[in-house]
């Protein structure tokens, strides 16, 4: 049985469509990724799963329940953790969470779920009105775990959460994953879905445009991995006619040659030293989710990249006096 399956669904709000004609399969166990960027309609397919609101056209069963007539059954057996979820500032972390567990009828340590998402249980005790982006993600995190659920879903999870909060994001997807339970994973974040997810759907203006492994997207869309040389003189050899080499550009002293074969960098390095030419270095580079979606949808999404300024938007969302901080330095 599919964890989740819908056919034809379609959300429209008037003239405005949301999502159309869906048709997707979710099977038990594996960890979806549901690729996007904002707008394209991940949130409303969700909503529409957890019958939030109910679809113009289409319909949907999950964990073998029609997602309308069986909502009260899904919920009783789905952690849910949603993009821009609401807490009682008034409240404990602590009086969240029992709450969770209480309504899930979950038997988990409180406290070793806080430990479980990197939450310290002295923050626990204190009012999530006082906590930072960062740590309201880790306790809805904690929150959707309660009932140890049969499926997850997860929108946009590492939001706010700095380097060190979304490797234990992803620990966690994996260790559901690894005990049975199925994840669904929706995220703009390409490098993250590719992480942890099994297989990837992309969604672009609320259309599925294709679903796969991200091996299978990489082949389907011809989009290879990159030899990039270093060189010293200027080759007079067809570098393009070696099997498996795709394409060759030249700038500034570098060669970047895109292949479908790797086998072909060896011929490639070699071929160039046999022109006469020096080769001073050289690297390889994986084809990255951004060259997939922009190869599906003819758009590029910003990557999720390592540089510094986006590292320390993190961390100091994960932690009040340093986000302050930031804030007031702008």
């Amino acid at each position: 049985m599919a964890a989740i399956e819908t056919n034809g669904l379609t959300k429209r709000y008037g003239d405005v469509v949301a999502l159309q004609d869906l048709d997707l399969t979710v099977e038990a166990g594996e960890v979806f990724g549901f690729l996007g960027p904002n707008g394209a309609g991940k949130t409303t397919t969700i909503d529409l799963l957890l019958d939030f609101i109910r679809p113009t056209e289409g319909s949907a069963t999950v964990l073998g329940h029609d997602s309308t007539d069986g909502a009260d059954e899904i919920r009783d057996r789905v952690g849910v953790l949603p993009d821009g979820f609401d807490l009682w500032d008034r409240s404990s972390g602590y009086k969240h969470l029992e709450f969770a567990l209480e309504s899930t009828g979950g038997s988990a340590d409180p406290d070793a779920l806080l430990d479980r998402v990197g939450l310290d249980q002295a923050d626990a005790e204190r009012r999530v009105g006082e906590y930072s982006k960062g740590m309201l993600q880790r306790l809805a995190m904690a929150m959707a775990l309660a009932g140890d659920p049969d499926l997850l879903v997860l929108d946009e999870p590492s939001s706010g959460l700095d380097p060190h909060g979304i490797r234990t994001m992803q620990d966690i997807v994996r260790e559901e994953a690894d005990g049975g339970t199925t994840v669904f994973f929706s995220s703009h974040i390409l490098g993250q879905v590719a992480a942890v997810c099994d297989r990837v759907g992309i969604l672009d203006d609320g259309e599925l445009v294709t679903v796969d492994t991200i091996a299978g997207l990489r082949e389907a869309a011809g989009v290879g991995s990159r030899l990039v040389v270093r060189v010293d003189g200027q080759p007079s050899a067809d570098l393009t006619a070696i099997d498996g080499v795709t394409e060759v550009t030249a700038e500034d002293g570098t060669l970047t040659v895109a292949y479908s074969d790797a086998a072909a960098k060896g011929t490639v390095v070699h071929r160039l030293v046999e022109d006469g030419v020096s080769v001073l270095d050289f690297h390889t580079e994986e084809a990255t989710l951004e060259d997939l979606f922009a190869a599906f949808t003819e758009t590029s999404t910003p990557a999720n990249g390592d540089g510094a300024t986006e590292t320390a938007a993190g961390e100091a969302a994960d932690h009040p006096d340093t986000a302050a901080a930031t804030e007031g330095s702008r």
